[in-house]
Formats: C-alpha cells, structure tokens, sequence
C-alpha cells in the first residue's frame, strides 16, 4: 500500500497522549541557528507526470538496452532466459526467507538440493553447500577452511586473483594466525616458477582462478601439482559459464572449488546481490561453511528433503561452528539452478564456446589497429587485456559517444598496467556491436 501520511487530527491527539504542546515544543533542544533552515520541496506532480519524469530521468542512464558493455572483472552482460526470472519469481520462492523449518520448507529445501547436485556435476566436485553471499567471499571461507583443515598457517594466493576477492581474503585472514603471500605475475599468468619455489612443507593452500582475472587461462594441472607436492590444497576460483569448454576443477585435483554464480542467470543489477557458489571433495565435507539441503525418507517412506551437517554457530556451539555466515543467496541459486536446466549440457557447452568465439572475433580485429597491442599470448576465454597509446579519459569519453560500456582501465588497481585495458565479450554482443567497438577503438 502507499504511504498515507497522518492527518491534523492524528498528530494532535499524538502530541497530546505524550504530553507535547506542539511539534515546535519537542525540538526545543535543537539550536535554533541549527533550525533555521528550508527544504524546497516542489509542487506534488500527477502520477502520469510523475512516471513522464521518472522515465525521463532513467533514460539518462547507461543501460544494457541501447548500450554495449565491454566491462567484465567478475560480472558479466550475459543472457538471462525469461523462463528463469518467471520461475525464480513465483510467490513460494520470493516470500521465502530461510527453510528453519524444514518439514514446513519442502519446496524451498527440494530446490536447494537440486541446486547443490548441479553445482557438483558442474565443478566435478563431491558436494556442495546451500550457496554463499558472493564468489569473494567464498574464496575467503575456503581459505579459513584450508587452514584449519591442514593446521597450516601459509596462503599463497595468485596476484592474478580478482583483486577484490584478494581484499576481502586478506580482511578475512586478517584476524587469523596466517600468512598470505602473493605470488606474481608474468605476463598475464600466474609465475609458475615462482609459485613452485614458494611452496613448502608450511603451505595450506594455494588459491587461484581460472580463466584469471586478466582472462588468460591458468596451466591448471601444473599448479594442482606444485600444491599436492607439498601437501597442501588446491583452491580454484571458476567462472560457471567457462567449464562448458574448460576442465572443471574435480577434474585437476581441486580439493576446494568455489566461484561467483552471476554469469548463470543473474543480471548485472548494478553489482548485486547474485550468489557464490561453494565445492569440495569428501573429505571436506563437515568443515564445509553455510548450511547443506539433504535428501532421506521420512517415517512413511516417501522421499523428504532436511538441513544436514549444519555447521552455522546458530544451530551449534560456538567453538564447534565452521563460519558465521548467517545465509545463503537462495532466490540468485535458484536461478542458477533453473538457467543451467534450461541450458542442459549441450547449452553450456554452445553458451561456452559463442563467448570464446566473439572474444577471439574482436580481439584479433582490434589488433589490426595502429596504437594496439597485445599483453602476452596465453589463451583466454572472453576476456582479454590490450595496450592502448591513449589516455583512459578520452578513450571511455570516446566510447561513451558510440553508447558504449568500458572497457575496464587496469592503471589505477596496478601502475606497473598503465596504458593497459581489460576487455570483456559475451554471447549477448552481436556483430554491429562488435564492429563498432572496433570503429570508436579506430577513431580514437
């Protein structure tokens, strides 16, 4: 219902049940010369004016409707089937907070489950929890478990990580006995060589992410080896939407797979909230954060799904409790859960392979231009970074001209990348798009 605001009569009999003379009277303690003041509220508009406005207003913005965006960096343009919003919306989803009571939940408790065993056959993983706020902070909760699982107090994250993931990974360890150390990188790749002489007998866990932030790919086999060799765990941070055509993790020997879910059927949504999604192997399985919707029978023998293994401070002690994370983005993995079915495997697969195929498309027509330059030769899914003789201001000023979005400038998150620009294509990109990121780049 819309706000109705008190009449007269309302504040009268207020101000008189608390023993108030007047509105005036209750301010008394406020400095009049801090009183004295106006707000210019403007005459009440019609409600058609009022939506004439709004839209007016709106249309100001960079949308994805007449724009195209080239930002990528972790959240990506992609298609979101209308079947997936029309299901996730239904009113048993989007009421529902949290499944407490699980007989009362069956609905909600029956899509997570399904939800958790997409998530295993996608990373090739044994299980997987109910879902995370986001993929950084599912980095975080892997790190914790690495270390409490190894009795380790070592992290050697890939400065090819997602810079905002590595932020709130180091504020996460930051209240731990741990030490992270960054591992650097060439080119746009993790150092193998580097990460293989720092990694010893006091490593828990080496982190990386795959395509990286910089989009190249990582010679995951090789990194799986360098952290078993020492004992320690593979953490790997996927994008859902690569492992149509890459290996996913189980595959490599992840022992931790987690990622951000907003590339499967979540919009951009001026960054959130989507989902993090959170893998491991067996014997991960009761250190595991968050909550886990398991399958049984009940009493009668019919089919009854439950809350199992819950390892949350609010359903157990304190000092036996794995994480504090109080919930779960169960509506954004739901429509994960209904995009994936949607796709099927072949779809992935198709979905995969369209973005590697634009990406490549443009990437290959940009470096015909006098003034581009690639950043290394590794392969890379659908995002790429070039060198650009032109400053960020007047390029994005540029773009901005031909209604386009980005691309993402790496100068100011690392100096030594100035000049240096992250491009980002997915399926949605069509050919007069890409054609006229390749004009702009020209003109400019």
């Amino acid at each position: 219902m819309d706000f109705i605001s008190g009449r007269n009569e309302d504040k009268t009999e207020m101000l008189r049940t608390i023993g108030a003379a007047s509105i005036e009277s209750l301010l008394c303690a406020i400095p009049k010369s801090l009183r004295s003041f106006s707000i210019e509220i403007p005459e009440a508009l019609s409600a058609i004016d009022l939506e004439r406005e709004t839209k007016r207003i709106a249309a100001s913005n960079a949308d994805f409707d007449r724009w195209a965006c080239y930002l990528g960096a972790g959240v990506y343009d992609h298609f979101v089937h209308p079947a997936t919003e029309s299901l996730a919306h239904r009113s048993e989803f989007i009421t529902a907070y949290t499944p407490y009571q699980g007989e009362a939940s069956q609905g909600a408790l029956q899509a997570i489950y399904e939800y958790q065993s997409l998530i295993c056959e996608l990373t090739a993983m044994d299980c997987s929890n109910a879902s995370m706020y986001d993929g950084a902070s599912a980095l975080a909760e892997a790190a914790v478990l690495a270390l409490r699982g190894t009795e380790r107090k070592k992290i050697l994250l890939s400065a090819a990580v997602h810079p905002d993931s590595r932020a709130v990974l180091k504020t996460y360890l930051s209240f731990f006995d741990a030490e992270v150390v960054e591992v650097p990188v060439t080119g746009c790749v993790t150092d193998l060589g580097r990460l293989e002489s720092l990694a010893d007998e006091k490593t828990a866990a080496i982190i990386f992410q795959q395509p990286n932030f910089f989009g190249a790919i990582e010679e995951a086999g090789l990194i799986s080896e360098a952290a078993h060799r020492p004992g320690a765990l593979l953490i790997a941070s996927v994008n859902p939407v690569s492992l149509g055509v890459l290996a996913p993790p189980g595959e490599y020997g992840a022992d931790i797979a987690v990622g951000d879910g907003q590339p499967l059927g979540n919009r951009v949504a001026f960054g959130g909230p989507h989902f993090g999604f959170f893998a491991v192997r067996d014997s991960f399985l009761r250190k595991m954060p968050g909550r886990i919707a398991g399958m049984t029978v009940d009493h009668e023998g019919r089919r009854a799904f439950v809350l199992t293994l819950q390892a949350r401070e609010q359903h157990i002690r304190r000092e036996k409790a794995t994480s504090n994370i109080c919930t779960n983005h169960a509506l954004g993995a739901l429509k994960g859960a209904i995009q994936l079915c949607l796709l099927g495997k072949e779809g992935l697969k198709r979905l995969s392979l369209l973005n590697v195929h634009k990406a490549h498309q443009v990437y290959r027509r940009l470096l015909k231009i006098k003034g581009v330059f690639p950043v290394g030769t590794h392969p890379f899914f659908n995002e790429f970074v070039l060198e650009i003789k032109k400053d960020p201001a007047a390029l994005h000023k540029k773009m901005a001209a031909q209604r386009i979005i980005g691309p993402l400038a790496l100068g100011p998150l690392d100096a030594s990348r100035r000049g240096q620009y992250l491009f980002a294509v997915t399926e949605k990109r069509t050919e007069e798009e890409l054609s006229r990121l390749v004009r702009s780049l020209e003109d400019a």
